[in-house]
């Protein structure tokens, strides 16, 4: 029987929540966790421009052409500059303009990037990972452009078309679908088959490493709380979040569009997705304009506002470098990821180079 026909006082649960002034703790540790990565994104990018060209090298003038694709905070010289223990300027011959190339220690580090994209092991997690992402909300279709916006967060190699999807022909499929706000049409990935052993979530394995089966796991699975010292929820807002956890816990897989979208249960079910996405990323954090970017696909980037904003000890907003980043608060310990991905050890070594002296 159906969770909805069991439960209908649940989901048909008014809205509750009264609009009260959830305030906004900074959390210095995450956001200096936000701001340890500052230019590590840029800098890989530009370090991946480098490696695909024939000479493992480009002139300055090809590298400037490259600061807004590659959204560079400076000229493209001066970060180059910045960076000299990752980029290095050479004259290949009198009257030549100037080319960059890598560092040793920069390609030596690129080669060993490249070892834990390759490893079997760390392939089917991504692939694994990005097959879930398109399975979130039933939605088995994804613009490119979505999966672009995600692809440094979800890990995935720069050239993933051709060096990861095509040797997944039984996973995913390139297809066409149409703009709806401009009726053109645009590239999309497909998952070729929904895969069931798949679509559990990071909260319900966890449920059931604790022994919950069936659907009494969905009224035991609360999400986990975080909130920075010194952080008092409003006394209402608090009982509310109490009452909230209670409710039944909906699968970020399953679709629950039939519920009222202004209720509690909805909202809940809102949270559980932006809680899953957070998970299959390698460092558990991205932009907030990503998340709402494929909140819009799902037609649901309201409610991913409002839910963002409603539950600071599950999400926290870090508005450090330039933007604001949404950072699953479980997912650390101060600064400090409690389970570090390869790819996120690899990514710390850039760190390090980029800022020796």
């Amino acid at each position: 029987m159906a969770l909805s026909s069991k439960h209908p006082h649940l989901f048909n649960h008014i809205r509750t929540f009264v609009n009260a002034k959830v305030k906004w703790v900074r959390d210095p540790y995450l956001d200096n966790a936000v701001l340890k990565e500052k230019d590590l994104k840029q800098t890989i990018s530009l370090k991946n421009q480098i490696i695909s060209s024939p000479s493992k090298s480009l002139s300055i003038y090809a590298a400037s052409q490259l600061k807004a694709s590659l959204y560079l905070p400076t000229t493209t010289t001066k970060f180059i500059d910045k960076y000299h223990c990752i980029f290095t300027q050479f004259q290949p011959g009198p009257g030549l303009p100037p080319v960059v190339k890598l560092t040793p220690q920069a390609l030596s580090l690129h080669k060993e990037e490249m070892a834990v994209y390759k490893t079997p092991i760390n392939r089917e997690d991504t692939v694994q990972r990005l097959a879930r992402l398109l399975m979130l909300a039933g939605m088995e279709k994804l613009p490119l452009y979505v999966i672009e916006k995600l692809k440094w967060d979800m890990g995935l190699p720069h050239d993933y078309v051709t060096t990861l999807l095509a040797d997944y022909p039984d996973y995913f499929d390139l297809c066409v679908v149409e703009d709806p706000s401009s009726g053109k049409e645009m590239l999309a990935l497909e998952l070729v088959s929904w895969r069931k052993e798949l679509s559990v979530s990071e909260l319900e394995k966890r449920a059931m490493s604790l022994g919950y089966s069936g659907d009494k796991r969905r009224h035991d699975i609360a999400f986990p709380i975080f909130l920075p010292k010194g952080f008092d929820l409003e006394k209402r807002v608090k009982t509310w979040v109490e009452n909230w956890q209670k409710l039944p816990y909906v699968s970020p897989y399953e679709d629950a569009f039939h519920l009222d979208s202004n209720s509690d249960q909805a909202e809940k079910w809102t949270v559980a997705i932006l809680h899953e996405l957070l998970s299959l990323l390698v460092s558990k954090k991205t932009e907030r304009d990503n998340l709402l970017c494929f909140g819009e696909c799902l037609g649901l980037a309201l409610r991913f506002k409002k839910a963002l904003v409603h539950h600071p000890g599950i999400f926290y907003l870090s508005n450090k470098i330039r933007t604001q980043t949404v950072v699953l608060r479980e997912a650390y310990r101060k600064d400090f990821l409690v389970k570090n991905h390869p790819l996120v050890g690899m990514r710390y070594w850039y760190i390090n180079l980029m800022h020796k002296t």
